[in-house]
């Protein structure tokens, strides 16, 4: 899919309680300065993800019903005001859930949504279960076009040769920067386009860097 002016549009399913997810939207922020992309944004939710999942360690599962609070925040935010807030309102969530090491509590979600522009009353929708339907749709929505066994972020975009893709990730830290950033979402542009290719992988040897 494409806009007036050629510019591809990027769908990007985000948890903004994930790390990672962080570092690959900051990323594509850059590539949208460099190549002729706009990021479209969506909601899923790592507790829907992994809701019925035994073999999580018990710290994560306890953790689980706290993750649904950001979410609900942003389908209230999106539901009231168009998806259009969704991005600025991920931003400042993030920025003080990640950079800033905040706490997932009310007064973190009020301060991100007085910031993004929107009124502090729509926190009261982190304790109430009126959007879990609409946040699960929206996670099916992206999750489905990869497959269960990956996480967030789910990107999809016109591939190199102008077929649909859709993708997990890429993980990477620190975020990518200028040029960099712009070859990384070329390569993987590449690699996603391929016929049967589903996964280059190594482990992890370094956390998250919010520099």
């Amino acid at each position: 899919m494409t806009t007036a002016d050629s510019r591809k549009i990027a769908d990007f399913w985000f948890d903004p309680i994930c790390p990672w997810a962080w570092m690959t939207s900051r990323w594509m922020l850059e590539v949208e300065k460099l190549r002729p992309v706009e990021t479209r944004w969506h909601v899923m939710s790592l507790a829907v993800l992994n809701e019925d999942r035994e073999d999580q360690p018990e710290k994560y599962k306890k953790n689980l019903p706290n993750a649904w609070r950001p979410v609900r925040v942003l389908i209230a935010a999106a539901q009231e005001y168009g998806d259009k807030v969704l991005g600025p309102l991920y931003t400042e969530l993030g920025t003080r859930f990640h950079n800033q090491g905040l706490p997932n509590n009310r007064e973190t979600i009020e301060a991100a949504l007085v910031a993004a522009g929107l009124p502090a009353e729509l926190a009261d929708a982190a304790d109430s279960d009126e959007y879990d339907a609409e946040v699960r749709a929206s996670h099916q929505q992206g999750i489905s076009l990869v497959g269960e066994d990956v996480g967030t972020p789910v990107i999809a975009v016109d591939g190199a040769d102008g077929e649909r893709v859709a993708f997990f990730g890429p993980v990477v830290t620190p975020t990518p920067r200028g040029e960099a950033a712009a070859r990384l979402w070329d390569g993987t542009l590449l690699v996603a386009s391929t016929p049967g290719f589903f996964e280059i992988k190594r482990t992890r040897t370094a956390g998250p860097s919010f520099e």
